[in-house]
């Protein structure tokens, strides 16, 4: 995985999308159906009807980068049309892209350190 800048957010489209698409349909769909900006530098991730294939669109300031994974075996894990716009972590991302159940991967909360006086 691409290593990602501080403040990446990782941005899953609930539900199938025409994975025919390139960067332009892609970017339409972030306006129209996400209601984001395509341009912000996060990941929009996508996932097509067969549930084996998944593309990422993310700019970069210099242009869009697209990029498509297609699992040999088993299928992506995906959130229901019913919930929107899914917000994933970076940890839930590296999960996501090696086809593994990002949802299992739980945020602890950090531990205030111990002073002792």
């Amino acid at each position: 995985m691409i290593g990602l800048p501080d403040g990446v957010r990782v941005y899953l489209a609930a539900g199938r999308t025409d994975l025919r698409r390139g960067i332009d349909g892609l970017a339409a769909q972030i306006q129209t159906v996400l209601l984001q900006d395509p341009f912000s530098g996060h990941l929009f991730v996508f996932r097509g009807r067969s549930a084996h294939m998944i593309k990422v669109l993310m700019y970069d300031t210099t242009g869009f980068l697209l990029m498509q994974k297609r699992l040999t075996e088993g299928k992506f894990i995906w959130p229901s049309p019913a919930d929107g716009v899914v917000t994933i972590s970076r940890a839930q991302m590296s999960l996501l892209v090696d086809g593994l159940d990002w949802r299992a991967a739980k945020t602890k909360p950090i531990a205030k350190p111990l002073f002792i006086v």
